[in-house]
């Protein structure tokens, strides 16, 4: 099932796998940036539900951006190898 997810998301995961020289990873790095993808995704749905509830459309921009970081990182972390994390935290 991963390698096929790989392959779906591929446009995402290969601007960060893509990387040359050496890198810095640590596994909490994967844990945090997953942990960072789930609160930008709650934080996207908190604002999506304020904004229908108000009828604004002014929180649609918030909610694009945060479900957006949410989504990169939740791929990045749970599909992406050590180097495309390392490279998210621009470690080097």
């Amino acid at each position: 099932m991963k390698p096929l997810l790989r392959k779906l998301c591929a446009p995402i995961l290969q601007p960060f796998e893509s990387a040359q020289g050496d890198y810095v990873y640590r596994p909490s790095h994967r844990k945090i940036l997953i942990v960072l993808g789930l609160l930008c995704i709650f934080i996207a749905s908190v604002s999506a539900y304020f904004t229908l509830n108000t009828g604004e459309l002014g929180g649609l921009i918030p909610i694009a951006v945060f479900f957006v970081t949410g989504l990169v990182c939740e791929i990045v972390g749970w599909l992406g190898s050590d180097r495309a994390v390392a490279k998210i935290w621009k470690s080097k």
